[in-house]
């Protein structure tokens, strides 16, 4: 079943964790902001929201960071219930897929309920000041193909976070898959 997220308070602060990566380190959220601001996504191997847009993702993580804007993932699914989303499967996916970003491992679900995510993918875009600024989605064409009149909605409202520190008043919220919670 689709879930979206709900509307947050702009200007909001991330709040601080440090998550394993699947390349072996730790990940400190300060440490994953680039000079522009961060792009924290929740996603996961199995859910066909993410593995439709995967390809734009990886490009568009690649684009931003070229901006200045940091790229981290999070999957927080409960991998006892969807084994396709351990810690082992996500370094396989991550080595497969070779994410331009670290992908990280909420085993305890602590920073996705902190953050309040919803659903994978699920976006959040702060500024260089980590105040929330976007809490959209990816693009306009949802998880089908992307097409020429397809609008690049994270891109865009990351480019404008990262020349004014604050992001679009309009944003279409992501759907997806709901986090897997453990019981």
């Amino acid at each position: 079943m689709a879930a979206t997220p709900p509307a947050r308070d702009f200007g909001w602060i991330a709040p601080s964790f440090t998550l394993p990566g699947t390349d072996g380190k730790l990940h400190a959220m300060e440490g994953l902001a680039g000079p522009k601001g961060l792009v924290l996504m929740f996603i996961c191997n199995h859910c066909p929201y993410v593995l439709g847009v995967l390809d734009r993702l990886k490009s568009e993580a690649e684009a931003l960071q070229q901006i200045g804007i940091g790229v981290a993932a999070i999957c927080a699914n409960d991998a006892e219930a969807y084994p396709a989303d351990s810690f082992e499967k996500m370094v396989e996916m991550a080595e497969r897929e070779r994410f331009p970003f670290p992908y990280l491992h909420d085993a305890t679900q602590e920073v996705a309920r902190v953050y309040g995510a919803a659903c994978t993918p699920d976006f959040f875009g702060f500024n260089a000041g980590l105040e929330l600024q976007y809490r959209g989605r990816l693009d306009s064409a949802g998880k089908g193909p992307a097409g020429p009149e397809t609008r690049r909605e994270l891109y865009e409202a990351m480019v404008q976070v990262a020349e004014s520190g604050e992001g679009p008043a309009e944003q279409t919220p992501s759907m997806g898959c709901s986090i897997k919670w453990k019981a």
